[in-house]
């Protein structure tokens, strides 16, 4: 499979566990095995299920590494121990996963990237819910806030993507048999994440992003698109002159705004820039956060010193050729500057000529 010095990435997608995501990517390395490319199981997770486990027979596994942290023991994948094997292709499952601390990375994905850099090619699986830009999304959605996170950048970079599905019925028929998970975990999870409504909505998710990215790689490749019945590569030339800003501060509805306007700014193949008006030191730190994490996720990140918030954002945007402005609701005025304009209708007063988006901070009640 391998091609060049780079390593090639194959994600299998799911809107939750059991869908048989990690069936899948085992049944295609037998396949490849079958073959005779050299392929090895860096890390698998079997989460107790026997017909997954039935499928690695006769797979060469890689030993895991284990580490001691906070007086208990942990299993990673020995990523250079991977690195000294060199096979052809790697199984990692799991993507999403966060290292325990004492490995050399923070994420698997990043492990992921380090084989690939060293030409092995990789198959993997994540759901969708861990797509760092549907966060908030998800949420909403389902009540439930995803820690574990992937950057879009590192799904959009994939060179394959799979979505394995099956219906949300199917799936919590397969939770009822036991087959996913043990019948009083099984039962908790019906009850609360594995709901009919929350999977719908993750399916739903699933589907989309699946299109989305089926359709960038058409794009991306316009011979094979001018093959495809009704695609339209030309029809993404007017939106590539999209600019968008982000404007942020230190406020937590910063991180909503960054998901948010990233997001748009993939779907438009747009520029995507990031700014923080400095007036003092006030949530320094925080803002430090804000922009670490646009800048995570391969945004432009700026910082421009003024006492005059909204014009510096509108020169700012001027500068730079914005076309959107994406900002958070003004807070609340004291009582006695009720009648003075806040920053963001001077924004929108000043750049009257540029699209601006003003992204609310919902709260969804009864959470876990």
């Amino acid at each position: 499979m391998s091609s060049g010095t780079k390593g090639r990435l194959k994600i299998y997608l799911g809107y939750a566990a059991g869908v048989g995501k990690t069936y899948r990517m085992v049944q295609e390395a037998q396949a490849l095995r079958q073959k005779g490319v050299d392929i090895v199981i860096g890390y698998f997770e079997s989460h107790g299920r026997q017909e997954t486990i039935a499928q690695t027979e006769g797979l060469e596994v890689v030993p895991r590494r284990i580490l001691t942290y906070n007086g208990s023991e942990f299993e990673e994948m020995d990523v250079e121990a991977v690195l000294r094997r060199k096979p052809a292709v790697a199984l990692v499952d799991e993507l999403a996963h966060t290292n325990v601390p004492g490995c050399e990375r923070l994420k698997r994905w990043q492990d992921v990237h380090a084989l690939l850099d060293a030409g092995i090619d990789v198959l993997t699986t994540m759901n969708v819910q861990h797509l760092e830009s549907l966060n908030d999304q998800v949420f909403h959605a389902t009540g439930i806030h995803v820690r574990e996170t992937v950057p879009d950048w590192v799904v959009d970079e994939a060179d394959e993507l799979v979505f394995v599905d099956l219906t949300p019925r199917a799936l919590r028929n397969r939770l009822e048999r036991g087959v996913v998970y043990a019948p009083e975990k099984a039962r908790r999870a019906m009850e609360n994440f594995f709901t009919e409504t929350n999977l719908t909505a993750l399916r739903e998710m699933a589907l989309r992003h699946t299109a989305y990215e089926v359709e960038e790689k058409l794009v991306a490749n316009p011979a094979a698109a001018s093959e495809t019945p009704g695609a339209a590569p030309d029809s993404q030339t007017s939106a590539r002159t999209e600019r968008i800003l982000i404007c942020l501060t230190g406020r937590p509805s910063s991180a909503i705004l960054i998901r948010r306007g990233k997001r748009v700014a993939d779907y438009l193949h747009a520029d995507c820039l990031a700014v923080h008006v400095k007036v003092n030191e006030t949530d320094r730190e925080a803002v430090e956060r804000h922009m670490s994490f646009a800048r995570n996720l391969r945004i432009e990140t700026n910082v421009v010193q003024s006492r005059d918030v909204a014009r510096a954002i509108t020169e700012f945007a001027r500068s730079k050729q914005i076309t959107q402005i994406f900002m958070g609701r003004s807070l609340p005025q004291p009582w006695w500057k009720a009648f003075r304009e806040t920053v963001v209708q001077r924004v929108v007063r000043q750049a009257r000529d540029l699209q601006i988006t003003i992204v609310a901070e919902r709260r969804r009640s009864g959470t876990m």
